[in-house]
């Protein structure tokens, strides 16, 4: 009977160690996700007077206007009949807002999973025209320590996160939060940046910088996600229509048309489309690269690549790739030339623009793709650069320490023409 006992009490006493180990409480982050609900997002729309631009990301350019996006809160407008002395007149408030493009006097802005046509013909009286709801996908932000509660989506819009502490057991833990994947900040342009510099077709629209997600072609608005491309009918410029979606690859980033083509960058390589018929995009080649950040810019047979290394970029990689497009089926790479940290990049006429980071500006004569390196015409090396526009004679710099102009219609004597300045040096893609 004791050795009976004896040997009850051994098997009881290790379940007895592993109940209360699957007890034990520790103190754990929470995040909360902070939302906004859906009728408060669709009348949320206003505008301001001007104001200080704070997190800068995309630019776009029309009718003497520059338009800089202030990450996830709305658009400055900003007067640029002269552009040696810029003037922000006007402040739109977008919950939510990181992309934008124009055709006639429609301005088009997401606002979290819509999308808003804004009518910008007086600036003394914009006004929200259209609203498509649920144009695009519900995306979760940055939750970046700890674990999470799970969003649920009939609430509305997730803004950010409340952190708390809570004390819980591992069980709890993995029973009712969950831990989101990173929602990729770069890439809410990223980059992102918008409407590409590219040629727009026959309709009224502007320009914009090498790292878009909105462009115009035609009486289209193309936008692009990580994987989808979407198309909108603007042939009525204040009532776009959702008309088709289309899958075209994995970890797309930026979209850029030019004459009939729209070229796709993404994280892997170029994906190259037809815009033959402007209302079905047809595949047509791919230039495979190593795993990097991509935006590209195209001008006649030549397309140029900039690939950015880092945690959200893949590969130890920073170069500017320069890629034979001649044959539009078959692109094929034409030289690599080492960069620092390149972002966006812009080319006009055989100047070629490129935003190396904190190795500044650099503008480059691309006459000979081969020798780009040694045809190097300035460098504004003391200034941190994200993106350009060429417009005209006149270039359009966002970086984190503010939005410049130059004067570059002689290449050899490039003009500082103004500056607006950033206090704050974190930008946002």
């Amino acid at each position: 009977m004791k050795t009976y006992l004896r040997l009850l009490i051994l098997l009881i006493i290790p379940a007895t160690m592993i109940s209360c180990k699957d007890k034990i409480e520790e103190t754990f982050l929470v995040n909360e996700p902070v939302y906004l609900a859906y009728e408060d997002l669709r009348s949320s729309l206003k505008v301001a007077e001007g104001q200080e631009i704070v997190h800068p990301g995309k630019i776009y350019f029309k009718d003497n206007y520059i338009f800089v996006n202030e990450y996830q809160k709305g658009i400055h407008v900003i007067n640029n009949s002269n552009p040696e002395a810029p003037e922000i007149v006007r402040f739109i408030e977008i919950p939510g807002n990181v992309d934008l493009a124009v055709k006639d006097d429609i301005l088009y802005a997401d606002s979290y999973i819509d999308l808003v046509a804004i009518d910008i013909s007086d600036m003394n009286n914009i006004q929200e025209v259209k609203r498509i709801a649920d144009a695009f996908p519900y995306m979760i932000p940055v939750c970046e320590d700890g674990v999470a509660e799970f969003v649920d989506e009939r609430l509305g819009v997730v803004t950010g996160w409340k952190t708390t502490e809570r004390v819980m057991t591992a069980e709890e833990v993995n029973t009712n939060y969950r831990v989101y994947p990173v929602w990729r900040e770069d890439m809410v342009f990223l980059n992102s940046y918008s409407a590409s510099t590219g040629s727009t077709g026959k309709t009224n629209t502007g320009t914009g910088g090498s790292l878009a997600r909105f462009t115009v072609y035609d009486n289209y608005l193309y936008t692009v996600d990580s994987y989808m491309l979407r198309l909108f009918n603007i042939s009525e410029s204040d009532n776009p229509l959702p008309e088709k979606e289309l899958y075209v690859g994995w970890n797309i980033e930026t979209l850029f048309p030019y004459e009939q083509k729209l070229f796709l960058g993404s994280t892997t390589g170029m994906y190259i489309y037809s815009l033959s018929d402007p209302s079905n995009p047809e595949y047509i080649s791919i230039f495979w690269h190593a795993s990097s950040c991509d935006p590209v810019v195209v001008e006649g047979n030549l397309a140029y690549v900039t690939l950015r290394a880092g945690n959200l970029c893949g590969d130890n990689l920073s170069q500017l790739d320069v890629i034979d497009i001649s044959d539009i089926t078959t692109p094929k790479l034409l030289k690599e030339y080492p960069m620092e940290e390149p972002y966006g990049l812009g080319i006009d006429d055989n100047i070629l623009f490129v935003c190396d980071g904190d190795a500044g500006l650099k503008v480059y004569d691309a006459t000979n793709p081969l020798l780009i390196d040694q045809k190097k015409i300035a460098q504004y090396g003391d200034i941190n650069a994200w993106d350009v526009i060429p417009a005209g004679d006149v270039l359009i710099m966002i970086g984190t320490d503010g939005l410049y102009q130059y004067d570059y219609a002689d290449p050899e004597n490039i003009r500082e023409l103004s500056v607006i300045p950033i206090q704050n040096l974190i930008h946002e893609f």
